[in-house]
Formats: C-alpha cells, sequence, structure tokens
C-alpha cells in the first residue's frame, strides 16, 4: 500500500499542475473545453471518438476563432493563420517526429520539424514528385485501373457487395508501388489485404494520433530496439514492406525512372547532402501515408455524389457527352480529365468539403512571438489551423459552406478568391508532396467508374462511420456496381 502522505503529495502536486496551466498559463485567457484547460484529455478523447475534425470545428463554434484545444495548443479559425503560421517558416509541433518510422534515425521530411532541414530534404526527393516526373507511370496506373474495373466486373457477376474502403486502398498501395518502385505489389490482382499492410496501416494512424502527443512513449513502445529486433511492431511492416522493394527496386532490370531512380540520381549527384538512410525514408512515407488518404478521398467522391443526386447527374451528363465525342480513352488520361470542369468542381468540392486529415496542423510560436487578428502569442505556444474549420468558413466558401455544393467552383473569379484559403494539401514549406499524385488519381479513377458503372447503396442513406484516427477514413457503407449499357 502507498502511505497516505505520499498519495496526499501526488494528489497535491497534480492539482497544482493542473490549476498552473488552467490559470497562470498565456492562454488562459483563450476560452475552451474544461478538460483542454490544464491536459489534453480532450484532444485524446476525440481522437479515440474518431471524430476530432467534427469536435474541433463545434468548438469554434462555440467559443470563436481561438480555442485553447490543450494546455498548450490553441487551434484558430481565423484565415489569416494559414498564412502566419504555415506559409510562415515556422518550426513543427514536436508531435511530427512520430512519422520517422521505425524510430529517430530515419528522420523524413513529415517528421523533420525545423523548416530548414525540412526543406532540404524536400529538396532532395522533389524530383521523384514532380508532376513531370509522375505522369510518365500513367500507362501502369491506367493498367491498375482496368484490373480494379474487373474486380468489380467479377464481383458485378457473383452478386457481391463491393467495400469501397478495401479497394481504394488496394488501388492506393498499388499506385504506390508502381509509382516509387516500378513494381505494384498486388493487392488488386490478389483482391485483399496482403500481409495485413491495410490493417497495420490504420492500426498506425490510431497510434500516431496518440503517442505523437506523448513523444517520449514511442522510444519505450514501437521504437523500442527489442520490438524492433523481434519484428512485432506494425510500423516494422511499413518499414520493411519498403526495405524489400528498394532491394528490388535495385535489383530490377526493368526499373523505370520512378521515384526511387529519381532519387538515387539525386544521391550520386549530391552524396554530401543526400544519405542512403534518407532514401529509404522517403520510402517508407509514401508506403506509410500512400494508400489511406487516397481510399478516404475517393469514398468520399461518391459518397456525396450518392447523397447528391443533382450533382452526380450534372457530372455524369458531362463525362458521358465527352465519352460520345471519343475525347476519353478506354481509361481517360489525365489530360482529358482536366477539360471537365464540372467534374473538376466535383472533386475540388470533395477535397474541401471532407480533407482526409482530421488534425489541425500545429506550429510554435517562435522566440518573438507570432500575432495572428490582433491577438499576440508568446514564444513556444502551439498553434494550429485545421483544414475541415477553415474549409467551413462561410465568409470564404459562401453561406452553404457546410453543404457539399460542385457549383462554388464554377466560377473562376470566386475559384481563384476560394483557392486562396484551400489546404487539403496543407500549405507552405510542409505541403504535400505527393499532391500531384493524388490528383492524378483521384481524377482518373473517378472519371473510370462513374463513366462505367452504376452505383448504388446496398442500404440507401446509410451514413458511413469511421475507423482511422488521424485520417478521417470512412467505411461500413457497402455498395454494389453494374456497368452501364
Amino acid at each position: 500500500m502507498i502511505p497516505q502522505w505520499i498519495a496526499l503529495c501526488a494528489t497535491c502536486f497534480v492539482f497544482g499542475v493542473c490549476v498552473r496551466r488552467r490559470y497562470f498559463s498565456s492562454v488562459s485567457d483563450i476560452p475552451g473545453p474544461f478538460l483542454a484547460s490544464f491536459s489534453k484529455l480532450w484532444q485524446l478523447y476525440h481522437v479515440w471518438d474518431g471524430h476530432t475534425e467534427a469536435a474541433t470545428l463545434k468548438a469554434h463554434e462555440k467559443y470563436g476563432k481561438f480555442v485553447r484545444i490543450s494546455h498548450r495548443e490553441v487551434s484558430v479559425s481565423d484565415p489569416e493563420a494559414i498564412k502566419a503560421l504555415l506559409v510562415a517558416p515556422l518550426r513543427k509541433a514536436t508531435w511530427y517526429q512520430i512519422f520517422n518510422l521505425p524510430d529517430r534515425r530515419y528522420v523524413n521530411q513529415m517528421g523533420e520539424l525545423d523548416p530548414k532541414r525540412h526543406i532540404q530534404k524536400q529538396r532532395n526527393v522533389a524530383s521523384g514528385y514532380a508532376f513531370s516526373n509522375v505522369i510518365q507511370a500513367e500507362p501502369y496506373i491506367d493498367a491498375l485501373v482496368g484490373k480494379l474495373e474487373a474486380q468489380f466486373d467479377a464481383y458485378t457477376k457473383a452478386g457481391k457487395e463491393i467495400n469501397f474502403d478495401h479497394w481504394f486502398n488496394f488501388f492506393g498501395f498499388d499506385v504506390v508501388g508502381e509509382v516509387t518502385f516500378s513494381r505494384a505489389f498486388g493487392f488488386i490482382e490478389q483482391g485483399k489485404d496482403i500481409g495485413g499492410a491495410v490493417a497495420n496501416t490504420q492500426f498506425l494512424a490510431l497510434y500516431i494520433a496518440v503517442i505523437g502527443h506523448y513523444y517520449w512513449l514511442h522510444d519505450i513502445l514501437l521504437a523500442n530496439p527489442l520490438i524492433n529486433y523481434f519484428n512485432l511492431a506494425p510500423s516494422n511492416h511499413i518499414f520493411d514492406t519498403a526495405l524489400a522493394a528498394v532491394d528490388a527496386r535495385k535489383r530490377n532490370p526493368d526499373a523505370r525512372k520512378d521515384m526511387i531512380e529519381q532519387w538515387l540520381q539525386t544521391r550520386r549527384t549530391h552524396p554530401d547532402r543526400m544519405e542512403e538512410k534518407e532514401l529509404l525514408a522517403g520510402a517508407v512515407v509514401n508506403v506509410g501515408a500512400g494508400a489511406d488518404t487516397i481510399s478516404t478521398t475517393l469514398q468520399s467522391f461518391f459518397y456525396h455524389l450518392l447523397r447528391n443526386p443533382e450533382a452526380m447527374a450534372k457530372v455524369r451528363a458531362e463525362i458521358d457527352a465527352s465519352a460520345r465525342m471519343g475525347e476519353l480513352s478506354d481509361v481517360p488520361s489525365y489530360a482529358e480529365t482536366q477539360k471537365l470542369p464540372y467534374f473538376q468542381a466535383c472533386i475540388k468540392e470533395t477535397y474541401r468539403h471532407f480533407p482526409p486529415v482530421a488534425f489541425g496542423l500545429p506550429r510554435v510560436a517562435p522566440k518573438e512571438g507570432v500575432t495572428i487578428a490582433g491577438r499576440h502569442f508568446a514564444e513556444g505556444t502551439i498553434l494550429s489551423v485545421n483544414s475541415h474549420v477553415i474549409h467551413k468558413n462561410k465568409e470564404i466558401f459562401g453561406q452553404d459552406a457546410d453543404k457539399f455544393n460542385p457549383d462554388r467552383w464554377l466560377d473562376q473569379e470566386r475559384w481563384r478568391a476560394m483557392d486562396k484559403y484551400f489546404m487539403t494539401f496543407g500549405a507552405g514549406y510542409n505541403q504535400c508532396p505527393g499532391r500531384h499524385l493524388a490528383h492524378l488519381e483521384v481524377s482518373k479513377v473517378t472519371a473510370t467508374l462513374l463513366r462505367d458503372f452504376d452505383i448504388e447503396q446496398v442500404n440507401p442513406g446509410q451514413s458511413w462511420t469511421f475507423k482511422a484516427k488521424f485520417t478521417a477514413v470512412p467505411y461500413g457503407w457497402p455498395c454494389r456496381v453494374k456497368r452501364r449499357s
């Protein structure tokens, strides 16, 4: 039994810490949920609940443009914050370190906190992510789209339901394989979660969302040398997959000028600025982040169109008209899809209405502090901007900002005005490097499936639910597909 005096001292200490955090912090005047005023419990609760983005939006509606979401972090909804926090070269919060998988030896651009070092790492891998390089893989992505359609046909003939969350994840993983390593992993062909990759990624998303707040625990848990030695961590699956793929890629005589080749060329040209392990770290980021986010976006696209029959009719009419005029290939090319204005408006609205990342993007106030909307924040304050919150701003996106409405993007002048505050792919130096590949994938898959299949929910009107905690991944709405005549 713990002596009573020790228990009393511990209780007094915890109480004192809570009082100091709540009432004597530089952000004590910022309103927010009670738990957030002295701990990270509010954030952790909503991570577990699976609706961080909805909870943050609701908190801003209640408390205003500044909301204290932990004892050290303030969420900011003022659009000025995009420029002040994300475009400005501010240091990222320590939470980002959790992306250095399997441990701190492999620091990738996502897990790099220092903006200068991040920009250097980004420069090293930029050639692989450049649109001019990504577009070279289009014929191979076309082949994967064809295999996806063949699987859908097989399910149709067998009268089976299709779970989009499974198949779009399979597609995302295989595209990562083709673009990064010149070889798909085989998820679509086998029609299953090979080696538990999807399940591991989804577990890892929960781990990242929680342990990122307590990074010191990472060295005890998944980054523990014993855990890695016995290959027990789900992150090891991603690391081992990338390591094996990199090794196979080096021995592949038919390899293309894929991302790995671009990075190898950078390393050969600048061995002093790019280490071998940095190349592997980049591959790990692709494998770990390249499927879930694409799956989320593709699901969101069809989910919202199925709930907006007018928008579905308009986008399908546009695609059908283009197909009748012979302007679409068997698998529509990226260039062809860019000539479909309403279709692109639907994609843009999907990006806006349901960004795949549920969290805010935290930055640390510098030595001189930072001022946003007239409020000065002292050095060390963590300030975050949540894309779900910004994208629901009615002053920017209209009074129907909480609705799915592709028409808002049809006026080019208005498009440009809204685009300044568009942050699905982040903003500033930490903007998602894979945004070109992501848009190519989304454009090709959605155009092909809309043209070729009728899609309906097994249970019409059923809402989606969530199973991932970092990326807001929907699931639980099985569909039926049928070839259009």
